[in-house]
């Protein structure tokens, strides 16, 4: 659905200047709309978030842009993305709305009241991890501070470094192969990984101590493309890999043809299919243990929710108390 704007290029004329007009009530809502359209990816994929139709999305959308004088973005049988303008609008958006939602912490903190919103970026596959604290502190966050609405992205360890940084996420909880000064890092476990071949491997039937490092070496080796980890190479030969996975569930693919083996997360590999098609190579001689953090945007004060949060994170894993590992 067109609106008004939509054939006149990304620079129409301004009709109404906002800083003429404010920003009201009104224009916080379609804010908000246009937020959750872009996060979402396209107005169809917004729908189930704003519990709205197609049709109202596309006309508040037209809407903003009329306001603003501004088209913001591109929708149709070419796909959905924004303009420059859109872009500016979506970090002017971010940057807003962080501005009330601090506001909002202050006035909650003078009354001791716990209100807001708690943007979680969660490193995907993670669920069945035993040592994984996070199930503990959503449940706490329930407890103590109900009215705090709760919103998790599980995803790849990127859009979690990125989401932290524009502001999409209040916080990410991820593995960290190397620290970055961008961010600052609240330690909160370790997760460990072994080698594994899949059961169509050649190394799967033989008897653990007939397996050697040199049998490992030469085989064959999925690329993990970013779990740097440097004590791999001691055990794999990385630079003739042919097969690269970013996720986790894509490195168990390729490991399951039993053309390759590589190095899966240890709760992962023996919650799939019972861990009966994957065997663990030398598990006693080779084994990574991958720190896992709270990670915020470098410099970022911790509000209430988000320092209860990291304690219940802390206390169930048995962590240093609210230290940064920066």
């Amino acid at each position: 659905m067109e609106s008004p704007l939509s054939k006149s290029g990304n620079s129409p004329s301004i009709r109404n200047e906002v800083n003429q007009h404010g920003i009201g009530v009104a224009d916080l809502k379609l804010l908000r709309v246009f937020k959750t359209v872009v996060e979402a990816g396209g107005f169809t994929a917004a729908c189930n978030e704003l519990n709205i139709g197609l049709a109202a999305i596309s006309k508040q959308i037209s809407d903003l842009e009329v306001r603003f004088g501004m088209k913001l973005c591109t929708r149709g049988r070419e796909g959905f993305y924004l303009t420059e303008h859109g872009k500016v609008t979506y970090q002017a958006c971010l940057d807003l709305f962080s501005s009330i939602n601090q506001f909002r912490d202050k006035l909650n903190n003078a009354r001791h009241d716990m209100f807001g919103e708690l943007n979680i970026g969660i490193i995907d596959n993670t669920i069945t991890d035993s040592t994984s604290p996070i199930i503990h502190a959503l449940g706490e966050i329930y407890c103590k501070a109900p009215k705090v609405s709760l919103r998790l992205h599980a995803t790849q360890l990127d859009e979690i470094e990125r989401g932290v940084l524009d502001g999409r996420f209040t916080c990410g909880i991820m593995p960290v192969y190397q620290e970055k000064p961008e961010f600052d890092y609240y330690y909160l476990y370790e997760e460990i990984a072994h080698l594994y071949c899949g059961d169509k491997h050649p190394l799967y039937c033989l008897p653990e101590d007939e397996i050697t490092q040199a049998q490992i070496k030469s085989a064959e080796v999925v690329n993990h493309f970013y779990a740097n980890h440097s004590e791999k190479n001691n055990y794999l030969e990385y630079g003739s890999s042919n097969a690269v996975a970013v996720q986790v569930e894509a490195v168990s693919l390729l490991i399951l043809t039993g053309n390759y083996i590589g190095f899966l997360p240890k709760h992962f590999a023996l919650h799939l299919f019972g861990g009966e098609k994957l065997k663990a190579l030398l598990p006693k001689e080779i084994s990574i243990a991958t720190p896992f953090s709270l990670v915020v945007k470098k410099g970022s004060a911790l509000n209430s929710v988000l320092t209860l949060f990291l304690q219940a994170l802390q206390q169930k894993a048995k962590s240093p108390p609210l230290r940064s590992a920066s």
